[in-house]
């Protein structure tokens, strides 16, 4: 899994070496919020809150998105294509793609709507959305809370 993991962050340009020590410094509140997400998709969490950096929001998104995949279709994820569809490929229906949103609405700090989900079909729709709602905003997370 952890290989998995890392290779899914590489693919997004955010590689760790391996045997990284991926809770030194680690955010509490991120630690908390994504305790059940792999240790790369809180690290990516971190970096991000810690820099505004937009780079690590994918890596963020699909560990998200991960943790609440059915495990048998988690392997289709981690392939990072990004035309998977949400409910047809990994079996995510509406009441945990809201989850999924409340996570990332926490970590990133962000607000989203429920009306702006609706359109939401593929991977892909979550992160343009995401990246696009962050980098449009200018939101990030708190200060206080890195």
């Amino acid at each position: 899994m952890r290989q998995a993991a890392q290779s899914q962050l590489a693919g997004h340009g955010f590689g760790l070496p391996q045997g990284a020590d991926t809770s030194h410094g680690e955010d509490p509140i991120v630690r908390d919020i994504l305790r059940r997400c792999s240790p790369e998709t809180r690290l990516a969490a971190r970096e991000f809150r810690r820099t505004g950096r937009t780079e690590h929001l994918p890596a963020i998104i699909d560990g998200v998105i991960e943790h609440y995949a059915d495990p048998d279709v988690r392997a289709k994820l981690r392939g990072g294509d990004g035309k998977l569809r949400l409910v047809e490929d990994l079996a995510i229906d509406s009441l945990t793609l809201l989850e999924i949103i409340f996570l990332a609405e926490e970590v990133l700090g962000i607000t989203i709507d429920n009306e702006e989900v609706r359109p939401f079909r593929t991977v892909d729709d979550v992160r343009g959305f995401i990246i696009a709602k962050v980098q449009g905003s200018g939101e990030r997370a708190p200060a206080g809370s890195r």
